[in-house]
């Protein structure tokens, strides 16, 4: 993933900070994983998985 893209993307929910781990983006705040399909990152709520850690 592009460094300079992770740098600006954001949780659409509540903006905060997202982490790049695997081939998701994770918002640690709303634990929720955006996934990144073919290079690009879907970062659409509904498409969002919840996740347990």
């Amino acid at each position: 993933m592009n460094s300079k893209l992770l740098e600006i993307l954001v949780c659409p929910l509540c903006k905060a900070p997202v982490e790049h781990k695997s081939q998701e983006l994770i918002c640690n705040k709303c634990k929720l994983a955006y996934p990144i399909d073919d290079g690009i990152p879907v970062m659409l709520i509904d498409e969002a998985r919840k996740i347990d850690e």
